[in-house]
């Protein structure tokens, strides 16, 4: 299936949501945000948000400083 990763259109095989998705990409979960088809998402949604044919998702790193 393919989705659109920050743009970019990406083929991903056996990943069926967005918690699967951060985790095949090795991003942790507290630095990053992501939105879903323009829907920012709480970390406790990510194992239950499917993800489809040309979704679009977005992964936002959280930089802390000053």
């Amino acid at each position: 299936m393919n989705v659109w990763i920050n743009g970019q259109s990406v083929e991903i095989d056996q990943v069926a949501t967005v918690a699967e998705l951060a985790t095949r990409l090795g991003l942790a979960t507290h630095t990053v945000l992501i939105e879903h088809n323009g829907t920012a998402l709480h970390e406790r949604e990510w194992p239950m948000r499917q993800l489809a044919q040309d979704d679009r998702v977005e992964f936002i790193r959280v930089v802390a400083g000053g």
